[in-house]
């Protein structure tokens, strides 16, 4: 009985994801995402660069979008429900390679996910950061794994 109710859960949890209009899908997402400048404000430790963000992903902030990308495994620092993603392959990633800010974002799991070194897909509603220094400037908030994104 618990497995039936489980499956039914499951199930209509997927139809309410699939019935919800996505305003944004990965590749146009990362484009408009590299279309940020920067202001130089002071803080009580010296010069900060603050996210000024451009029309287009202002247009998506609190909507839901899909994303591909890769996990970023730090040390200590990855939990499966709270995960760094790039859009980059990790050799090329904004704090291993010549990414830059911009190629991440923070995201936040509605379910566990187990790490892979494939390119995911995910879904999730956009959140725009330009006030917090210790967190990225974009999140996604409320995602869900939609699987590999080679197998779409």
């Amino acid at each position: 009985m618990r497995q039936i109710v489980l499956t039914l859960l499951m199930a209509f949890t997927a139809q309410l994801l699939m019935g919800q209009t996505v305003k944004m899908e990965s590749s146009k997402l990362w484009a408009a995402l590299a279309d940020v400048n920067y202001e130089i404000k002071q803080d009580e430790y010296g010069d900060l660069y603050v996210p000024v963000f451009g029309e287009k992903i202002q247009k998506v902030k609190g909507e839901l979008v899909e994303v591909e990308g890769f996990i970023i495994p730090f040390d200590g620092m990855f939990k499966p429900e709270e995960l760094i993603l790039s859009s980059l392959p990790i050799s090329e990633c904004f704090f291993c390679g010549s990414g830059g800010p911009e190629t991440v974002m923070e995201v936040a799991m509605k379910e566990k996910l187990k790490y892979t070194d494939k390119r995911v897909k995910l879904r999730g509603k956009l959140q725009l950061n330009a006030d917090d220094p210790n967190k990225l400037m974009y999140q996604l908030v409320d995602a869900v794994f939609l699987g590999l994104a080679d197998s779409y």
